[in-house]
């Protein structure tokens, strides 16, 4: 995403994606977020184990996701909308803009946010290569119709290309040698539809952002 949460990866703060920092909005506050996963699994029948789930976007790239264990349908929802997020921009990147369907996923600040960290890959020549990870998902708040949900993002497989040639770039962005901590708020409307309103984000060595190294 990002590509950065973040794929990756956001906000009204927004920066574009440059080659030396991934996409990072607004930070995360300092405080240690809640942790522990959410629980029934996709389908609803039950798992005996976390399971892992990769999505190829394109030819050379993929998107794994590191499920918790026994995600409950709300917790379900939510991790597919930040799946199909971070899968959709990556499709817009690869296919130099021609794939715009996760505008889709995004409402109210998260969605100029999407489009410029897009449109930069795309004005830079930019593309992506390798395999980005989305893990340790937890859902750390709920309020009224909406959520928030963070997960840890991995794009150290990830690199940097240009996109005329295909050749990867001689200097790779920060995003490419650490994870960081992406959160999503999600709004559940009423027609049982979820879209992402707003990104943040923690990168090392903040606090936050230390339960995604492994």
């Amino acid at each position: 995403m990002r590509v950065v949460v973040a794929l990756l990866v956001l906000l009204s703060a927004a920066c574009a994606p440059s080659e030396a920092e991934p996409f990072s909005p607004v930070d995360l506050p300092a405080e240690t977020s809640a942790s522990g996963a959410a629980q029934p699994s996709p389908g609803g029948s039950a798992r005996t184990g976390p399971r892992v789930e990769t999505v190829q976007v394109a030819p050379g790239v993929r998107v794994v996701v590191e499920w918790p264990a026994e995600p409950d349908a709300d917790t379900t929802a939510m991790i597919e909308l930040l799946r199909d997020y971070f899968v959709g921009v990556f499709r817009a990147v690869t296919s130099g803009g021609g794939d715009t369907d996760y505008l889709g996923l995004v409402e109210r600040d998260a969605s100029p946010d999407a489009y410029a960290w897009v449109q930069a890959f795309l004005d830079q020549r930019r593309s992506v290569r390798g395999t980005a990870r989305l893990y340790a998902l937890n859902v750390s708040s709920t309020y009224g119709a909406g959520a928030e949900l963070e997960a840890c993002v991995d794009e150290s497989k990830m690199r940097l290309i240009d996109s005329s040639t295909g050749k990867q770039v001689p200097e790779q962005p920060v995003w490419t040698k650490k994870p960081f901590l992406q959160a999503a708020t999600m709004r559940h409307h009423d027609d049982g539809s979820r879209r992402i309103v707003l990104f943040r984000n923690a990168e090392l060595p903040h606090e936050r952002a230390k339960g995604c190294l492994r």
